[in-house]
């Protein structure tokens, strides 16, 4: 198994290259195997389907996120996600998965059509915006109704955002190896994570008060429906170039006619393009630069070409999403925004295995 380079050497490249460039460097030197130490820890990435199955596969006892994912707890705070034991963590996954399946999300996209509506019918006939801070814009504000409620969307929007930016800023790289050092940016991050304790517990208070039988349909109630609460955060990134664009929005005008002025999941569903749309932007920026896992057991991988390497019990293991989604050999000109890959003809789908 490759190592990478001397400490002070990573820690430097670190620090002028950053992160991502580092991993992709090291896989192109290394391979699809390879071990950087960052201080006290070692870290193994597996790049690559050919050693990524028992990564996404194995069972929790014998790969795990728990102890590598201790970094998260001060953005999340005490008590939900990795602050708690497996069996209680499950739960409160289960709290959002409910609240995610497909029949409630259905009831959701009259809400977002109405954001969007909304938010466009501001605009003039003419004039010039920076469109990507304005999409950023309206995704808060679809988030905010469909996740946070109605209070939030009304009446502290911008507050709400901004602390969900300060959280999203204070995950850094020295955050997995010193969650609780004192940077400017930590020091952020823990102010934010108490003030939406505050403003989110108030609200919960308040609906509890106000609808002992149900309140309004959003996430958040289903949380309070389900006597837990976590902080939520939703990202979203839009790309699209003029042929795409274009193609999708002769596949909405096509599907409009046809429903006329009824939009909700099913009818969103139809829309084959904009989904293809999307998942190419989530390939080439996924909303997580890679996966961390640790290793209970000790177990090997195998790459393409038949070399075996073990990763040791205990070892840290990275799953590097920004590196896996442009390989080449999985995706034919990787780099380049292409959403066709993911239709029938193309049928790159399924080549990228669990992390296409």
């Amino acid at each position: 198994m490759a190592t990478g380079a001397p400490l002070l050497g990573i820690l430097l490249a670190l620090h002028t290259k950053g992160p991502l460039q580092v991993i992709r460097d090291t896989h192109a030197e290394m391979g699809s195997v390879f071990t950087v130490r960052l201080l006290h820890r070692k870290v193994t990435f597996l790049v690559g389907p050919d050693v990524s199955s028992h990564f996404f596969q194995g069972l929790d006892s014998e790969i795990s996120q728990d102890q590598v994912s201790q970094f998260t707890i001060p953005t999340f705070g005490p008590g939900v996600a990795f602050d708690v034991d497996f069996a209680t963590r499950r739960e409160q996954f289960r709290f959002f998965g409910d609240a995610m399946k497909p029949a409630k999300l259905r009831t959701y996209a009259r809400l977002m059509v109405q954001e969007v509506e909304d938010f466009f019918a501001k605009w003039g006939p003419t004039g010039t915006v920076d469109l990507k801070q304005e999409l950023e814009h309206l995704v808060t504000l679809v988030a905010s109704r469909c996740l946070f409620g109605e209070e939030v969307r009304a009446k502290m929007l911008a507050e709400v955002a901004t602390h969900l930016r300060e959280l999203n800023d204070g995950m850094r790289l020295v955050t997995i190896l010193f969650p609780h050092l004192q940077i400017p940016a930590h020091r952020r991050r823990d102010t934010a994570r108490a003030r939406l304790d505050e403003i989110f517990s108030g609200i919960v208070s308040s609906r509890k008060t106000s609808y002992p039988d149900g309140g309004p349909n959003d996430m958040l109630q289903c949380l309070i429906d389900s006597s837990k609460q976590a902080p939520a955060r939703a990202r979203l990134l839009v790309r699209a170039n003029a042929n795409h664009l274009h193609a999708a929005v002769q596949e909405q005008e096509r599907i409009m006619e046809r429903h006329g002025d009824r939009v909700d999941y099913e009818v969103l569903q139809e829309m084959e393009t904009l989904h293809r749309c999307i998942k190419e932007v989530l390939r080439l920026h996924p909303p997580a630069m890679m996966l961390l896992r640790h290793a209970r057991r000790s177990f090997t991988v195998q790459t393409k070409d038949g070399d075996v390497y073990e990763v040791p019990e205990g070892r840290t293991v990275a799953s590097p999403l920004v590196i896996h989604n442009r390989l080449p050999h999985v995706y034919r000109d990787p780099e380049r925004y292409e959403p066709d890959r993911f239709g029938p003809i193309r049928g790159e789908d399924g080549a990228g295995g669990a992390f296409a």
